[in-house]
């Protein structure tokens, strides 16, 4: 099978369904930006200081496919071929959080980014997370898209925060408070 087929190069792509839309299309934007997303994850995943993490994080990743494959189809197709999420889902994100927040300092700053590169990286993957969020926002302000895609994306979003401190916490590094002039 040929990794290439040519059907995009006129700027088109096709949803599960086979309607063809423009690549432009916020629907593509959304799902690409979750892609994107899914890709930092993996980045995390593939350091050491989450070994310990590995198979929640790889779980956050088929989560990601998921949203994926719901945003990138027709609405008409969500309930034949499409993988969906659960609440429960969300509640292993929650779970995930206290778990790790157990373990931390109670914040009493804001913090920068930074201080490690992992540590980076997460916060890298939050930004993105945030961005898909509001992409998949906008666009279930013009289309039907499942409400969980949204809660999950944006409980991520808190999980990502969070690793990061621990992150932060595993390696030994000293959290970066942000103090303003």
């Amino acid at each position: 099978m040929k990794i290439y087929t040519k059907t995009g190069d006129k700027g088109t792509t096709s949803l599960v369904g086979g309607t063809r839309i423009a690549k432009s299309d916020l629907r593509i934007e959304a799902y690409g930006t979750v892609d994107e997303l899914n890709a930092y994850i993996g980045l995390l995943n593939d350091l050491e200081v989450n070994a310990s993490r590995r198979e929640f994080i790889k779980e956050i990743q088929d989560r990601l496919f998921t949203i994926g494959a719901l945003l990138a189809s027709e609405p008409d197709q969500h309930k034949k071929r499409i993988p969906d999420l659960h609440l429960s889902d969300i509640a292993a994100l929650e779970q995930a959080i206290d778990s790790m927040n157990e373990h931390l300092s109670p914040m009493r700053f804001f913090i920068l980014p930074g201080g490690n590169m992992a540590v980076s990286y997460g916060h890298i993957a939050r930004t993105v997370c945030r961005r898909a969020e509001r992409l998949v926002v906008r666009l279930a302000a013009e289309t039907s898209v499942e409400e969980l895609v949204v809660q999950y994306l944006n409980r991520l979003s808190d999980y990502l925060f969070i690793l990061c401190r621990a992150m932060a916490k595993d390696l030994g590094v000293e959290e970066v408070a942000w103090k303003p002039r």
